[in-house]
């Protein structure tokens, strides 16, 4: 099964959070924060504006991105977890 998303949503699959600190420090799970690095699986076409033209979404299926801490809609698909976001949810590109 497939995801292809539609308008300006973006399919996102969380990169994992750190387990260790820089020194060593193996975290607790209720210690780790909420990942906000993310790669992203699928792009929908883009928003239509009031005069039917389509803005372009600015980000390519490959690509790692910093979303918004508590943003999108959380799915399970074939035992993997991806978020649907908006396109104004993805804060930066990751290079």
């Amino acid at each position: 099964m497939t995801l292809k998303p539609l308008a300006d949503r973006v399919v996102v699959k969380m990169v994992e959070a750190e387990e260790t600190t820089k020194s060593g420090i193996i975290l607790a799970g209720s210690a780790k924060e909420k990942p906000q690095i993310a790669e992203v699986v699928a792009v929908g076409p883009g928003a239509r504006t009031e005069d039917g033209k389509l803005l372009p979404i600015d980000v390519t299926v490959g690509q790692k991105v910093i979303t918004s801490k508590y943003s999108g809609t959380e799915i399970k698909l074939d035992s993997t977890e991806y978020i649907i976001v908006k396109c104004s949810d993805i804060l930066a590109i990751v290079e």
